[in-house]
């Protein structure tokens, strides 16, 4: 009794759902009826006479079917059968669309971004002066309110027509032998407001400057007037060897406080803007909260589309909840493709090679926690999984981070839980220099712009980043030279003096 009573439940949303879809698409209020004659010989056969007869509590084209005995041979059938066969055809179509619509989120509205800050001078002055942060971000019709179709592009293609922008390969030796490498782009013109600016950038987990997206920010902020320092994540270049049995992380800052060293050193007048796309944000974040001396000369950080804390969001990526458990695979693919291209210089023929360790894990590991657990983790000696999320995570450095921070994420990124953007939302809430921008669409490094079907090579993330970084230059161009961001205390007490 209970298992027909489950079957009736079904059936009657299946009933509900497909009336709702009638009534949503206007497809079925109207369908013909088409007589047709089936073959006396097929008919012969059949054990029973069937007759149609509408439902009662089906919209007008919806039918059920009453099979009865029948002693003689039938010769024909009730007209309406091949009515309720177009019914169903119509009714499948009606739930394929519905599904398209569903998955492609074509009913969300566009809107501005959702933003999260205090109500300062600054603030407002950096809202009225980035558009982009308070207009609506519209993305291309068809598809672009998926957050999952969005992802997919960005990975897949990275951005449509993207630039070859020149630079020069800098290569860094650390301490513990490895070798660090960044591009370096000079600007194509001056800045708007005759100052030397450079943006430090760091690129996403196994990325760097050749990929297709940090191409394009880099062509677009050449040609406003900044020098871009792109770190090239260690290991991530498929045609550099590593010199140490050592590769990037997902918190280390060692190579890209190298890079920022250097660009400190070589260019003693130039000013600095972070930025941090994905992984690429925690180390920003952290690298500026680590040491207040890493602050001197910044005038602001951009992080985009990064997930605060490792150790919150393990948990959501082994969940199937926005398909997260499968880009937690695609991930772990990836990343054991970039480790094992460097097997022979992590795990074998180097003097000073890692501990021994077992492969076998590696080839078997389905998800980014036991790629951590097992390998990543021992490259700084973490005693535990635990361990290395906790110290590696911004989310423990990023308070002391007081330079204007702008943090930007994305409502439907596939690879970002809802619960992680408490952080950024309450650190906007609580610092005057945070300002927290959440997009209602863009998906994981996005974020593309278009009218219906074809992308724009620009991308709302790309116009945002430089918006903002223009519009920090023009407010600091504006104050006393004592009160920017970029002199240390001892630089403004000398100026006193």
């Amino acid at each position: 009794m209970r298992s027909r009573l489950v079957g009736l439940h079904y059936w009657t949303r299946l009933t509900l759902l497909v009336t709702k879809l009638c009534k949503e698409l206007v497809l079925l209020t109207e369908s013909p009826f088409v007589t047709r004659h089936w073959n006396k010989k097929t008919l012969n056969r059949m054990p029973h006479k069937i007759s149609v007869a509408a439902a009662p509590w089906a919209p007008r084209g919806i039918f059920r079917i009453i099979m009865t005995p029948h002693e003689s041979d039938v010769s024909t059938i009730s007209p309406e059968l091949p009515a309720m066969f177009d019914g169903m055809k119509l009714a499948a179509v009606a739930t394929v669309l519905y599904i398209i619509v569903r998955c492609l989120n074509l009913k969300s509205p566009t809107a501005p971004p959702d933003l999260t800050y205090q109500d300062t001078p600054l603030n407002r002055f950096l809202l009225k002066s980035c558009p982009q942060l308070t207009k609506e971000y519209i993305p291309p019709l068809l598809w672009g309110k998926s957050g999952h179709l969005q992802t997919a592009l960005y990975g897949k293609l990275g951005r449509v027509n993207s630039p070859h922008p020149s630079g020069v390969r800098k290569y860094l030796p650390m301490q513990d032998g490895a070798t660090a490498t960044f591009d370096l782009f000079e600007p194509q013109g001056d800045h708007r407001t005759g100052d030397d600016i450079t943006m430090v950038i760091c690129p996403g987990i196994g990325n760097h400057s050749e990929k297709h997206y940090i191409r394009t920010f880099v062509d677009y902020a050449q040609k406003d007037g900044y020098r871009c320092a792109v770190l090239n994540h260690l290991g991530a270049l498929p045609n550099i060897e590593l010199t140490s049995p050592r590769m990037f992380t997902y918190g280390c800052t060692w190579e890209f406080a190298a890079m920022v060293g250097y660009i400190k050193r070589t260019y003693p007048q130039t000013q600095l803007m972070v930025v941090g796309f994905s992984l690429g944000g925690n180390i920003v974040c952290k690298f500026l909260g680590e040491n207040s001396l890493n602050q001197e000369r910044v005038l602001c950080c951009v992080s985009v589309c990064q997930g605060y804390s490792a150790l919150r969001a393990q948990e959501t990526f082994l969940q199937w909840d926005q398909f997260r458990r499968f880009y937690n695979f695609l991930m772990a693919d990836n990343m054991k493709k970039i480790i094992l291209s460097h097997r022979h210089s992590l795990f074998g023929g180097n003097p000073v090679k890692m501990i021994d360790l077992d492969l076998g894990p590696l080839y078997t590991a389905t998800s980014l926690m036991q790629i951590d657990d097992n390998i990543m983790r021992k490259f700084h000696g973490h005693s535990s999984l635990k361990e290395y999320y906790e110290k590696e995570s911004c989310v423990h450095y990023i308070h002391n981070v007081n330079v204007p921070l702008l943090l930007v994420n994305s409502a439907d990124d596939p690879l970002v839980h809802e619960s992680l953007l408490t952080i950024p939302r309450t650190l906007a809430a609580k610092k005057p220099n945070v300002i927290f921008s959440l997009t209602l669409h863009g998906g994981h490094l996005g974020f593309f712009e278009g009218a219906v079907l074809f992308p724009q090579p620009l991308t709302w993330m790309d116009k945002v980043i430089v918006g903002y970084a223009n519009a920090m230059c023009q407010w600091e161009k504006q104050k006393p030279p004592c009160q920017s961001g970029h002199l240390s205390e001892s630089s403004c007490a000398e100026e006193k003096a």
